[in-house]
């Protein structure tokens, strides 16, 4: 189980954040490549100092968390995420592949998307177990190495549509050109009907869903990099009509606009 050593997608504000906690991830071992991403985890301590509030833009995965008091399965959430941190404390999580999860919950994932549900609704009584040696583990070596040992012994068949439904999720992430559903129907060859139903199946969320998610993402990191952008060049380099839609989408999903965004987190209310 590797470092990553790369920085997060999907953290807003992440320089300003650094300065309120930390992050580390490391990959799985290869019997759970094919469903788990990575592992994670945030600590923090902010004993003295005001609390934080963080935002994030969620990806199409499910996440496995083991957090005092704020344990469970957290589904796809459309909409931002934020967290208030304060004091001292550690989270730490599974993150699926797309449709890594959906083996091991046996039903549409799309029953999860946009809430949180315990640990032992999906896992059983084994669940509540797993959330209390994660919260007893000493460090990153140990939790990883307890949700890896839950999860191999649980390891479901294999299903080939898991592996499909990942592929279409990674082409979208890798080919900017794909701005529109039916540019990915035209490069799999699946239907649309049909790839709608694996997404809600597999993923919880649309393929349109993924594909705005993902150009977001790569809005922001784009503009934290802290070079100065030509807004209307990134709006058509990510696949937007014109700016004004590019800055709606947005605001919308960030919470301010990108002109805002874009501003040193010293420059930011």
């Amino acid at each position: 189980m590797g470092a990553i050593e790369e920085e997060p997608r999907g953290v807003l504000g992440l320089r300003a954040g650094r300065r309120s906690f930390e992050v580390t991830r490391s990959r799985p071992g290869t019997a759970l490549a094919g469903l788990v991403e990575h592992y994670w985890t945030v600590r923090w301590d902010l004993r003295g100092r005001d609390p934080h509030t963080q935002h994030t833009l969620p990806h199409p995965s499910v996440h496995l968390v083991a957090e005092r008091d704020r344990s469970g399965i957290m589904g796809v959430l459309t909409g931002r995420f934020t967290r208030e941190l304060e004091g001292e404390g550690r989270a730490f999580g599974v993150k699926f592949r797309p449709a890594g999860f959906q083996p091991f919950l046996g039903a549409p994932v799309s029953t999860l998307t946009d809430r949180r549900a315990a640990v032992a609704e999906v896992f059983g009584p084994a669940g509540d177990d797993l959330v209390a040696d994660l919260l007893a583990a000493p460090g990153d070596p140990e939790l990883a190495a307890t949700a890896e040992a839950f999860l191999l012994a649980r390891l479901p068949a294999p299903d080939p549509n898991v592996a499909a439904v990942n592929q279409v999720v990674d082409q979208i992430m890798a080919d900017r050109d794909i701005t529109q559903v039916k540019h990915l129907t035209d490069r799999t060859g699946i239907g649309i009907r049909r790839l709608q139903r694996l997404f809600a199946t597999y993923v919880g969320v649309t393929p349109k869903w993924v594909i705005q998610r993902s150009r977001l993402h790569e809005a922001v990191e784009r503009l934290d990099q802290g070079d100065h952008v030509d807004l209307g060049f990134l709006a058509r380099d990510l696949g937007y009509f014109d700016q004004a839609h590019f800055a709606r989408d947005f605001r919308s999903a960030v919470g301010r606009p990108p002109t805002a965004y874009a501003k040193p987190p010293e420059d930011q209310a």
